[in-house]
């Protein structure tokens, strides 16, 4: 037994995977998993068995979208950047008091199983046959969640586009509301915040060896899965299908430019370096901007959450309110009373909204709701919703319902932007410790 246990010192030393028992009454030894430290992301670990289960992960999924996988070195060293990434923004939403109940769990599994056809008892199957856990799905989940509500804290709820910002997009893209759409891929190479010239150029140097991959033949969802820093990267650079006005602006410019087929030259952005393929484009011919519009008279209540007052409590209030008025009680009197809004002196009243005007959750649920109808409480990156739809109509809306759009287009692109950026920085800051090379 001692032998044994020096075996097992020995194993966990020197960063072995696996170490040989011989177990009373067997004569054959058997194989146990040993767990070893790849990275150190500030005081917490990535373990070497979690990089494992991510790079089977993802060679499943790309397996069943036909892309070609880089070499394995490539992928293991890009799969642990992702999970250091991941990691530090989970500790930023745990320091932050975030939160993700088993209620909102429990509702986002159910919306992924409808949204599949399948109850949540033939969704927990259908992972169960592809060899996926539903414990580790659940926290995948609760972890996905987390992140999206960090990221609406921390960017999305920070972005304002002015009338100005509007007006300019409009006189400056005529061709964005077309109908015009584009597949295209990109590469990045990141370059890290406050960088050195040498760092810059030592980027400038590796996209210069990318494109003379390029230019020789060589497939560009292959080089892309290989070389670039961009969350898609994996899946060949790929962003599907976008019209003009849902393209970052800087590829918005070159690809009106492009033939299907052809690749930009090096592109700078504040994050890096970029690469664009035009894959293909499709319709145009039509001014996609209607005529006809219709618009929501909405009015609302919001709770804004804090240190003291969690989703779960805040959800609860809204509920109470929610049964005071399907009881009689008057919906503006209680927004007055209660909201956290600046509408909450006009009764909650949000005015006639048009698309694009709200954040997405608050027009989901607001579309989903007949007029005076009150929808249950809703979350968004401000707080917790309670929405009451008071009327809709149709109106001649052309100009409206461009600028709608350019607000929207707009608030995507500053989005984007804005969140790789606060990535790259939170990626700086984040003290890193690699011991995937060591022995």
């Amino acid at each position: 037994m001692n032998q044994i246990l020096s075996r097992t010192r020995v194993a966990l030393a020197i960063g072995l995977v696996t170490a040989t028992f011989a177990l009373p009454g067997h004569a054959a030894p058997r194989a146990v998993e040993v767990d070893r430290i790849v990275a150190v992301v500030n005081n917490e670990v990535v373990t070497a068995l979690q990089l494992r289960a991510r790079i089977d992960q993802t060679k499943r999924q790309l397996g069943r979208q036909g892309v070609q996988l880089p070499p394995d070195d490539v992928l293991e060293r890009q799969l642990l950047e992702r999970l250091i990434v991941e990691r530090a923004q989970l500790q930023l939403a745990h320091e932050s008091s975030l939160r993700v109940d088993d209620a909102t769990l429990e509702r986002a599994i159910e919306r992924i199983a409808g949204n599949n056809k399948l109850s949540v008892e033939q969704l927990r199957a259908t992972l169960d046959k592809d060899g996926i856990a539903w414990s580790r799905f659940r926290d995948e989940i609760r972890t996905e969640i987390l992140l999206t509500r960090l990221r609406e804290r921390e960017v999305d709820s920070r972005i304002v586009v002015t009338d100005a910002e509007i007006d300019n997009f409009i006189a400056n893209n005529p061709d964005a509301f077309s109908g015009q759409e584009f597949a295209l891929a990109h590469i990045l190479l990141r370059t890290p915040e406050s960088a050195t010239p040498q760092q810059v150029e030592a980027v400038a140097r590796r996209a210069e060896q990318v494109m003379a991959r390029l230019r020789s033949g060589e497939d560009f969802a292959r080089v892309a899965a290989e070389v670039s820093d961009a969350p898609d990267g994996l899946q060949g650079g790929n962003l599907g299908w976008r019209p003009l006005d849902r393209l970052p602006a800087l590829f918005a410019d070159v690809a009106r430019r492009m033939q299907p087929g052809e690749t930009s030259q090096v592109l700078r952005s504040a994050a890096g370096l970029h690469i664009v393929r035009l894959l293909d484009r499709r319709g145009g011919g039509a001014d996609a901007a209607v005529q006809k519009l219709e618009q929501t008279r909405a009015r609302h209540i919001l709770i804004k959450t804090s240190e003291v007052l969690s989703d779960a409590d805040a959800e609860a209030r809204l509920l109470v309110t929610r049964e005071r008025v399907v009881n009689g009680a008057d919906f503006g009197e209680l927004a007055k009373a209660s909201s956290a809004d600046l509408s909450a002196a006009k009764g909650g009243d949000l005015g006639w909204l048009n698309p694009g005007d709200t954040v997405p959750e608050f027009e989901r649920a607001m579309n989903a709701l007949q007029p005076g109808e009150v929808s249950l409480p809703v979350r968004s990156p401000f707080g917790w919703h309670l929405i009451q739809v008071v009327e809709r109509r149709v109106q001649d809306v052309t100009d409206e319902r461009k600028r709608a759009a350019a607000r929207q287009a707009l608030r995507e692109r500053k989005a984007d932007q804005a969140y790789e950026d606060w990535v790259r920085q939170l990626r700086d800051s984040t003290y890193v410790d690699y011991r995937l090379e060591r022995e």
